[in-house]
């Protein structure tokens, strides 16, 4: 450090930070938002990594997200702001008399302003065997970790808790392909969230998605020796349990306060501005206590944040008073809501309405005219406009009648969504995971000229949490930008769905769908069998998700991929043998001599990938072509083919006064480990031995050209109509660094592309810095794509049309015979 920045560190008040989680952070992020020069902020965090969601916990599990995708401050975030972070050293001491924190690593750091935001601790039941090896508890990315290591293995699990985040949990797991059970001590499952009618609801739905629910469940012990293998109910039932998860609830984390000599009760007691008990001290967060309560939402937290922000920017503020919680989530592709007291019971009344055929409840408790608490199952929409009504004690008397049906209806609307919108408060909380009220959201569309659902995440956070009010948001922009708003269009992938192929890639692994049935029933196709769009589209996408264990549908292949050969406008076909690099011998060339007189082949033409291509045979001919070309030891070039069509060489340093690496035989090895592998579309490569390019390797998906040093590796080119040359995606120095980084790009192109999508395309969507850091940056990530582009090119073996090739006759077992005559 400089002097000249030491000195202004020093001239700052100094902030510390006990917590690197969302109630800190967002905390942190409210005061640079105020006062961004006032302090110099230090922030010790127990997780060894930066701040995420964790309500996206659950897709975490699931699959449905990454860790990438959860991240709320990344590291890049915390160096621009200058905060010294921490991460992985927890706090174990304060000072208050030296004003010092104590690290776990010995780390001692001065304060002027100590923020505590420590959160809360999973309960943990009591019981015998509560400390076996596999009972975890669901809290953060490292009990993700474990629970995805037993489900890897699969076999029963039980969770303990049929609340929100045991239901999370149950069906992360099960989509994981455990057999899950879920053990709830209340008569219905998330009784705090939902009344027993939404709560049996819930549970019918669970059942029929393959997760056993039982109610009224009190256990008694844990059992197994040194690792779990059941839980034992106090009525004396035995469930089998390999992986047991303890989602019973949390309690405010005040021991470091209390250890202190800070207030504490259930939580760290605060004022309305959030001051402990030692003015120096502050508190956020699920380990506060105000006003006698104690809160396990976001929405209150930020709220929080922003009141303490105020007031540490020194800015007139009448503090935290308090909050009216609702929830609004999905659960198992359900959406729930409820808000405040919904008991019912005394001087109150309800208004309920269920439609069975839709799977909707709602119900809706008044008291003296006004709406004291709402749940809504399977039908949300309307559920903040009910929270708005509640929290700004509207009387509803004269909406009675029309109320259950929602906004719409409600005092003679138009029924228009945008005019629903509209008519909301400025105050009306539009997203409650981040507290973001509907001025907000407006007047960053305003200030900043925010067009799309994205941008207004990036400025505000609304809807980047679970994003269950995006629908609103986008009704706010319409309504906001008027002619000028042009919502975002997802494309379908045809007409019998309307999902997108990202969506669908996503749902394959989030609810391990693993046949085409199962994904048209889950992802309610309109169609009863799909049509000649979709099918290619799902069959690749269930073969790269599940290789091993999808059995590839041959009749949802085009036509050229059925008969290995490709059509032509006269209805023969053309057939295209392999050779390995461009290369050939004496034997494969009279091979392909003799097929060609025997079967009179008019046409025998090199082709630009340097292959010898046979032109004109007679459909009926195919079966006994390709017959002769096998017992000569060639394979199909699959010219045809959504996969590897050529790697073109030079003739490199083998031959070329010019060559520096030996590109015939980099060529011969990439064709020979990359080879039968789908992918989305059709894929070539190319090697050249020396900058000069002669096989013009930087218009190929995937180029590889040779230097004096090792090789550049080139990525996204395309020679087509749009001609597009690549990007350099690295430079390597070894042989196997080429396959290696070879494999991880194609394995992250058959992950991530979109069916008939190139490399080209895809490139330019997702963009170079995406794949570079996926493939070069990261390079645990890189050998486990390598690992996954191994492990489906094995299982290619299996399929007849991708049989393995290795160096002799004999070796060569490719036979589409059978596929071909079934055409």
């Amino acid at each position: 450090m400089n002097h000249v920045t030491a000195a202004l560190r020093t001239a700052k008040a100094r902030l510390v930070v006990i917590g690197n989680g969302m109630a800190g952070m967002r905390t942190v992020e409210e005061i640079l938002n105020r006062a961004p020069d006032k302090y110099d902020i230090t922030v010790f965090g127990a997780e060894p990594r930066v701040n995420y969601n964790r309500i996206m916990l659950s897709p975490l599990l699931s699959g449905e997200k990454d860790f990438d995708e959860i991240v709320i401050n990344t590291p890049e975030w915390y160096t621009e702001n200058n905060i010294h972070l921490y991460s992985g050293d927890p706090v174990i001491k304060i000072d208050r008399d030296r004003k010092v924190v104590i690290s776990k690593s010995g780390t001692e750091t001065e304060y002027d302003q100590l923020l505590l935001a420590t959160g809360s601790d999973p309960i943990i039941i009591p019981v015998p065997g509560h400390k076996l090896d596999g009972v975890v508890t669901f809290r953060d990315v490292d009990d993700v970790d474990t629970m995805l290591g037993a489900a890897a293995k699969g076999g029963p699990a039980v969770v303990i808790g049929g609340g929100l985040l045991g239901l999370e949990a149950a069906v992360g797991l099960q989509s994981r392909g455990m057999d899950v059970t879920v053990l709830h001590l209340a008569g219905h499952v998330m009784e705090r969230q939902l009344d027993p009618s939404a709560g049996y609801l819930l549970a019918q739905e669970l059942e029929r998605r393959g997760i056993t629910v039982i109610t009224e469940a009190d256990t008694a012990e844990i059992v197994g020796n040194e690792h779990v293998t059941g839980v034992r109910l106090k009525d004396g039932r035995m469930i089998p349990a390999d992986l047991v998860v303890m989602a019973v609830g949390i309690r405010p984390n005040g021991r470091l306060a209390a250890d202190a000599g800070v207030a504490v009760e259930r939580g760290i007691v605060v004022d309305d501005v959030m001051t402990t008990s030692d003015p120096a001290i502050f508190a956020v967060g699920e380990c506060v206590q105000h006003r006698g309560q104690c809160y396990g939402l976001v929405a209150p937290l930020f709220e929080m944040a922003k009141s303490l922000a105020d007031h540490m920017a020194e800015i007139d503020t009448d503090g935290y008073t308090g909050s009216i919680t609702s929830t609004k989530l999905k659960v198992t592709g359900v959406d729930v809501f409820s808000a405040g007291d919904f008991s019912g019971g005394g001087e109150t009344e309800e208004i309920v309405f269920r439609d069975a055929g839709r799977g909707v409840y709602k119900r809706i408790v008044l008291e003296d005219g006004k709406i004291k608490g709402a749940v809504l199952y399977g039908d949300t929409s309307d559920g903040g406009w009910y929270f708005q009504l509640m929290k700004d004690g509207e009387d509803v008397t004269e909406l009675r009648d029309t109320l259950a049906f929602g906004q719409a209806f409600a005092g003679g609307s138009s029924g228009n969504p945008l005019d629903a919108v509209a008519a909301l408060p400025d105050d009306a909380e539009i997203c409650g995971c981040n507290g973001v009220c509907k001025g907000s959201i407006v007047a960053a569309i305003n200030e900043k000229s925010l067009t799309t659902l994205d941008e207004v995440k990036g400025h505000t956070k609304a809807s980047a949490s679970c994003g269950s009010c995006s629908g609103l948001v986008e009704n706010l922009l319409a309504a906001t930008l008027g002619g000028d708003y042009q919502a975002a269009t997802v494309k379908p992938i045809c007409t019998c769905t309307d999902h997108d192929h990202d969506s669908v890639r996503r749902l394959i692994i989030a609810k391990n769908l693993k046949s085409m049935p199962a994904v048209m029933q889950e992802l309610e196709w309109k169609s009863s069998d799909g049509c000649h769009v979709c099918r290619p589209a799902l069959n690749y996408y269930l073969l790269a998700a599940w290789p091993g264990e999808y059995v590839d549908h041959g009749a949802s292949r085009f036509i050229n991929e059925r008969v290995h050969a490709n059509i032509q406008k006269d209805g023969t076909y053309s057939v295209i043998p392999r050779m390995w690099g461009g290369l050939t011998n004496p034997r494969e060339l009279r091979a392909i001599a003799d097929v060609a007189d025997k079967f009179e082949i008019p046409t025998v033409k090199v082709t630009g990938g340097q292959r010898i291509d046979l032109l004109g045979v007679k459909k009926e001919d195919l079966p006994a072509v390709w017959a002769d070309l096998n017992a000569a030891g060639m394979v199909s070039g699959h010219a045809y083919g959504k996969s590897l069509r050529t790697v073109k060489s030079c003739v490199g340093q083998e031959w070329c006064r010019f060559g520096t690496q030996m590109s015939m035989g980099m060529a011969v090895e990439l064709e020979k480990m990359t080879w039968g592998s789908w992918m989305p579309h059709k894929f070539k490569m190319a090697v050249s031995g020396c900058p000069r390019n002669c096989a013009e390797a930087t218009i190929k998906d995937f180029g590889v050209v040779a230097t004096d040093g090792g090789w550049d590796l080139h990525v996204g080119g395309n020679g087509g109509i749009h001609v597009r040359a690549t990007d350099l995606l690295c430079k390597v120095t070894t042989d196997d660094e080429v396959k290696e980084y070879c494999g991880a790009f194609i394995q992250l192109y058959r992950e991530e592309a979109r069916y008939l999508e190139r490399t080209a395309p895809w490139i330019e969507r997702v963009g170079l810095k995406h794949v570079q850091e996926r493939v070069v940056d990261d390079e645990a990530n890189r050998k486990a794509l390598f690992e996954r582009f191994m492990i489906s090119q094995k299982t290619a073996q299996i399929d007849p049309w991708a049989e393995r090739a290795s160096e002799g006759v004999d070796a060569h077992e490719f036979t589409p015979l059978s596929m071909v005559a079934a055409e």
